[in-house]
């Protein structure tokens, strides 16, 4: 629909090569994108393989004990109308 309410615009493919410079010529985009996608996923050691911070689906509140679920459920007595 795009298309059709703005016209027709050629998309430019731009990419950054090793030195941070842009490339925009198609082959040397795609080369680009073969070698990062290459030093990704071709790790040969565990050295290679660069520490990132991981993420756990740990809760950030602890569970309630017994006696504040008790707690909760007396007040929620109390508060109904």
């Amino acid at each position: 629909m795009n298309d059709f309410k703005k016209g027709y615009h050629t998309r430019t493919n731009i990419v950054k090569d090793e030195k941070v410079d842009l490339v925009a010529d198609s082959n040397s985009g795609l080369a680009r994108w073969r070698t990062c996608f290459s030093q990704l996923l071709n790790v040969r050691r565990v050295n290679d393989v660069k520490r990132t911070e991981r993420y756990t689906a740990v809760p950030l509140v602890p569970e309630p004990c017994a006696f504040e679920v008790e707690l909760a459920i007396k007040h929620s007595h109390i508060t109904r109308y």
